[in-house]
């Protein structure tokens, strides 16, 4: 049976979705979870929490698998913009005011940063090209102001990998700033193991939204074990879950142990039955971090070749050639002035793609063949 017959509800044989960096088809399986959480409310009412609980266990130890981290303490929320704001919330911003970053974060960061600035806070962004030299020039910029930097791990652009990351956790540590590495482009399409890579320090968010197929509502916030001194000044009354029915001192709020101590309020468990059951999907199918990357890098290398062999005016169109595909993540990045235009007559002709700014982005996914991502291609040239 091919990978694409487990996924008919998203119809992926018969429709070119080249998105599959911001949204893969979902596994029919996922379709069975989400009708199961339902079932747990209807039978259980409010009971249904112990199970639900369970099923965000099993997130989780998801997360944990594809960080190479068993022990990790990891923070559940439906987004990585809540997990991100109770980060901050948790730093003495007044005692150290600087927070650096980069000017190719996604928009959850580059939002929020900018209205920090607006409010006062003095945020550096550095540029994010090139990306062989971002770790250092990060690194530069750090001082004993710095409250935290704040860096991708795969540009949401171009996606090309940050190298030299844990040299910029080393730098960070030594004036005690904080390091949080967005790892939302990397999950699911580059092995990502914390040891191997110096993070074990760093703070670390995703999410399952985009390579993992998890779908909405399953993002994390993985914790460095210093955190356990951090009480998050945004923060929800699931963090005193498990002591509810003590005697509490109004002048002072407690948090529980672990990453508990940043959980939010009441959420919908539907994405975590979803997310369990996926987890497991992708255990029975074989599909590690290194299988998805070995298949990630194919099915970019062919994108890459085939839009070569078009032959195309590099004013129309191009890409960049100097690095080799193993220094890009998940999805193949064209740069045209007119991406937009050329996006939506790709849609026209029924390939999804999708466009930030002057990159038109090209997102295979493991259940597309090599003659869907050929027949996108050719596609493309007519439109071009």
């Amino acid at each position: 049976m091919s990978l694409a017959e487990h996924y008919t509800r998203f119809q992926v044989s018969s429709r070119l979705l080249l998105t599959g960096h911001s949204h893969q088809a979902w596994p029919d399986v996922a379709r069975d979870a989400q009708l199961a959480a339902f079932d747990a409310a209807a039978s259980l009412v409010d009971g249904k929490w112990g199970e639900a609980f369970a099923k965000a266990d099993r997130v989780r130890e998801h997360f944990r698998t594809l960080l190479s981290d068993p022990g990790g303490d990891i923070a559940l929320g439906q987004n990585t913009h809540e997990l991100v704001i109770r980060f901050l919330s948790a730093l003495d911003l007044r005692a150290r005011p600087r927070l650096v970053t980069t000017d190719g974060e996604f928009h959850t960061l580059r939002r929020q940063l900018s209205r920090l600035a607006e409010a006062g806070l003095e945020v550096v962004r550095v540029p994010a090209a090139p990306a062989d030299t971002l770790a250092a020039r990060l690194a530069s910029e750090v001082d004993d102001r710095t409250a935290a930097v704040m860096v991708s791990s795969v540009l949401f652009e171009t996606s090309r990998i940050v190298p030299d990351l844990g040299e910029l956790m080393a730098a960070s540590a030594k004036v005690g700033a904080e390091l949080l590495v967005d790892a939302y482009h990397a999950l699911g399409v580059v092995p990502f193991p914390l040891d191997r890579q110096g993070l074990a320090d760093a703070w670390i968010v995703g999410g399952g939204y985009k390579y993992l197929q998890l779908g909405e509502g399953n993002c994390f916030l993985r914790l460095p074990a210093h955190a356990q001194s951090l009480r998050p000044v945004l923060t929800g009354w699931f963090a005193e879950f498990d002591t509810l029915a003590a005697e509490r001192d109004p002048s002072h709020v407690d948090y529980a142990p672990g990453a508990h101590r940043f959980a939010g309020s009441t959420y919908d468990p539907t994405s975590h039955y979803r997310a369990a059951r996926v987890a497991d999907f992708f255990a029975e199918q074989g599909l590690t971090d290194a299988v998805l990357r070995e298949i990630s890098l194919r099915q970019t290398t062919l994108l890459a070749t085939e839009f070569d062999a078009l032959d195309l005016p590099p004013e129309v169109i191009t890409r960049d050639r100097d690095l080799p595909r193993t220094s890009y993540g998940g999805f193949l990045a064209l740069r045209s002035p007119r991406a937009a235009e050329l996006q939506s007559a790709l849609r026209e002709r029924g390939v999804l793609t999708d466009n930030r700014g002057e990159h038109l982005r090209f997102g295979p996914a493991p259940y597309l063949t090599d003659d869907q991502l050929r027949s996108a291609m050719a596609v493309l040239k007519e439109v071009c």
